[in-house]
């Protein structure tokens, strides 16, 4: 039996059951999300690392009220904001909301821009070594340009696609490697089950839509109060300090920046880190791309149906 309470013949059954909307932040997966769900009688799992956390509604750019009223969704504000996220936890969690979803007859929408997680859940985990806190604490003490400087001398791979200014990710790398002997990039390949038949859109617009629509997000997060928002969070676990625009914000409260260097600051981790999602999704799932700058208004929840039926959409019908 999986920690989630089911085997894992029966996880990869309902996860076969799932229809998944993956893709770059702002690309509008709430929207369609909601939509599709009202269409398909579904509720919506998250896959998202950030909006799983309660306290930072704005800044995560979780699903608005009314989206939340329209259909159920599960892992969104889900935990406290000084709780530790992995994807290992996310499968654990996102199998219990699959199950009790589809226990009452609905279908699920997994909903989220997260890859490891996604793939977590489609594919299982192998099995990684458990923290050790003393190699960990030895290891914070090292600044991040040593941390980097031992990852690339053990797991060039690794070094080469790892968020290096991420310093929890690259101490996980690095303690995986001091356990194992292995570099964590190559563990972390050998995913523990091929699903049979996995379903799902892969959403994109294109480049300069997207930055638009970035652009546009971070400008309305500030006009909703973000920063206020931000000023008014206590403890936070190591997962959330590295919500996006989590720092510049803090920089901006302390007067180091001003707002619009803050906001332009936002904008652009947001490019990139859209940018590194879009290159997981094409290299990392075979979901059907779906350029939703190609449809219009309820178009794109159309393509969807046909895709969960089983059958090609054209836009122009």
């Amino acid at each position: 039996m999986s920690q989630s309470g089911i085997s894992a013949s029966s996880a990869l059954s309902a996860v076969n059951n799932c229809f998944f909307l993956v893709g770059p932040t702002a690309s509008g997966k709430s929207r369609l999300a909601v939509d599709l769900a009202q269409r398909c009688d579904a509720e919506i799992v998250s896959a998202d690392a950030f909006q799983i956390y309660r306290g930072l509604p704005t800044l995560t750019a979780q699903p608005n009220e009314s989206q939340l009223q329209q259909v159920p969704h599960h892992l969104v504000g889900a935990l406290p904001l000084h709780a530790e996220m992995s994807a290992a936890k996310f499968r654990e969690l996102a199998l219990h909301a699959i199950g009790e979803i589809q226990a009452r007859g609905k279908r699920v929408l997994v909903v989220g821009g997260n890859g490891l997680y996604v793939k977590a859940l489609t594919h299982g985990l192998s099995p990684l070594p458990a923290i050790d806190q003393k190699l960990r604490d030895e290891l914070n003490v090292l600044s991040l340009e040593e941390l980097n400087e031992r990852l690339a001398a053990v797991d060039s791979l690794g070094a080469a696609t790892i968020d290096r200014q991420n310093t929890r990710r690259v101490v996980r790398a690095l303690e995986i490697f001091a356990q194992t002997q292995k570099p964590a990039s190559a563990q972390r390949a050998e995913w523990k089950e091929e699903p049979a038949a996995i379903h799902g859109a892969f959403l994109f617009h294109e480049r300069d839509e997207l930055y638009a629509r970035i652009d546009e997000r971070v400008q309305e997060m500030f006009r909703e109060g973000v920063v206020k928002e931000v000023a008014s969070v206590q403890e936070l676990s190591m997962t959330a300090e590295k919500t996006l625009g989590l720092a510049d914000i803090r920089r901006l409260l302390k007067g180091e920046i001003n707002e619009a260097e803050c906001i332009a600051a936002i904008q652009q981790a947001t490019r990139r880190y859209a940018k590194r999602q879009l290159t997981w999704f094409r290299r990392q799932s075979n979901f059907a791309p779906l350029n939703l700058s190609s449809f219009k208004d309820s178009a794109a929840a159309l393509a969807c149906l046909e895709q969960m039926a089983g059958r090609a959409f054209d836009p122009a019908e």
